[in-house]
């Protein structure tokens, strides 16, 4: 006599250990609502309140980026948007390289691109100065105080 197996039964026993998976299917989910929030406040603030696009210029970054409050925004901006796309980014590759080689460069590739970006747009936010000392005054902004 042959028995059916239940439907939907694993076809292998589930593995020990996180489920990373899972845990990116829930960030995914939870970094869309916060980036909404992020993407909307940032518009509303840099084009529909004030001037609208025309007020933005070097000054208008500058002044931002002088209050904590905004390089914080920026910074969860930056930092969820780039994880959020690079683990899209992952799970295609997944879906459609069936290549072990080409699947593991890409991946790599992916996580290389979304450090180098993470890491370069934290330096801008923090390391932002408008008025750096020993610049040459005919190269500074208006607002920087003539040393």
């Amino acid at each position: 006599m042959t028995t059916i197996e239940a439907p939907r039964s694993p076809a292998r026993p589930a593995r020990k250990g996180v489920n990373w998976e899972k845990w990116g299917w829930i960030y995914m989910r939870l970094s869309g609502l916060v980036l909404i929030v992020l993407i909307f406040g940032h518009l509303l603030v840099n084009i529909v309140l004030g001037d609208g696009v025309k007020q933005i210029d070097f000054a208008f970054v500058a002044g931002k980026y002088a209050t904590p409050f905004w390089q914080i925004w920026d910074l969860l901006m930056l930092w969820l948007a780039m994880i959020h796309g690079g683990n899209g980014m992952r799970t295609l590759v997944n879906d459609y390289a069936h290549n072990k080689t080409v699947n593991r460069i890409l991946r790599w590739a992916i996580l290389a691109a979304v450090v180098v970006m993470v890491v370069l747009g934290t330096l801008v936010i923090f390391t932002f100065d408008p008025c750096p000392v020993g610049a040459a005054a005919d190269q500074l902004p208006s607002f920087c105080p003539v040393k």
